[in-house]
């Protein structure tokens, strides 16, 4: 006679109820997603609220949500209260960033390439040399690189600008560009390399379609950089070259109601970088999410 040996009892899960739970936990996932969206779009929506109003109303405390809405903060931003126009200083920050993001990705894509694909002896020292320079705070090398443009008389001169920008955003578009080129499949720029492809080739025509997500994610972090930069701008340019962010803090004053000025200011100084990140949005979604998933 043969005694069968009962296995360990094991509680069977009902299966309506995992899906049950997947459901709620979605819904708890979208309804945390939509609160943090909800509160990063808020301070936009007050400063866009605040522009249409009317400076007594703006300085009001409370606020006064309901006052009457008025363009008059964005008729004085373009000038036709003060006589100063606003395009001078919104050219000069278009041109130092986009002049600054088209070298960055010259200079970020080869480089990115030798640390990544072709890697370098000690390539990890390399990557933290150019993360180290992001680590000094602007502020100190401020006086030395404001002698340096007085003594080569590059002083409000927006291609100086553009040189410091490239510069300062060089680093972080390695780094993101290696982590974006280190995803590519090596089996493709071997069979163009067989084929008799050269180096430029192989950038602009195999590899760059491929990473055209991740070149798009650093363009558009090297262009809000560019663009929100204050501090060099502030002290290295004067009449000729001065960026929309100069321009801006020249509505700050000491005299009279300012807010609902500044809000509209802010608006529209605001909206070149809301625009381009709303055109590049899908690729920047997939750009900062490449290689995250293996």
């Amino acid at each position: 006679m043969t005694t069968a040996v009962a296995g360990p009892r094991t509680r069977a899960h009902s299966p309506a109820r995992r899906p049950g739970r997947e459901r709620r936990n979605r819904g708890l996932l979208g309804l945390l997603a939509w609160l943090c969206g909800i509160v990063f779009f808020l301070p936009f929506a007050w400063m866009v609220l605040t522009s249409l109003h009317g400076e007594q109303d703006a300085a009001a405390n409370p606020p006064h949500l309901a006052a009457p809405l008025t363009l008059h903060g964005y008729r004085e931003f373009f000038g036709s209260g003060t006589g100063v126009s606003p395009w001078p200083p919104l050219v000069n920050s278009l041109t130092a960033s986009i002049a600054s993001t088209v070298l960055v990705l010259l200079l970020a894509t080869p480089a990115a390439y030798a640390l990544s694909i072709k890697p370098v002896r000690k390539w990890t020292d390399v990557m933290f040399f150019f993360l180290s320079t992001k680590m000094l705070p602007a502020v100190a090398g401020l006086l030395p690189v404001y002698l340096i443009a007085k003594n080569a008389g590059l002083l409000d001169n927006i291609w100086l600008l553009v040189v410091l920008y490239t510069s300062m955003n060089l680093p972080i578009a390695v780094w993101m560009m290696r982590s974006f080129l280190a995803e590519v499949p090596v089996a493709i720029m071997e069979a163009a390399s067989i084929d008799g492809a050269g180096l430029p080739t192989v950038l602009t025509r195999i590899i760059a379609p491929v990473v055209m997500p991740g070149i798009a994610a650093t363009a558009l972090i090297s262009f809000i950089f560019s663009w929100n930069e204050l501090l060099f701008a502030r002290v290295l340019t004067g009449v000729v070259a001065g960026t929309a962010p100069v321009f801006l803090t020249g509505f700050v004053t000491s005299q009279g109601l300012f807010l609902a000025k500044v809000c509209a200011a802010a608006v529209c100084i605001s909206l070149p970088v809301l625009a381009a990140g709303f055109a590049a949005q899908d690729k920047l979604v997939q750009g900062l999410s490449l290689g995250a998933v293996k």
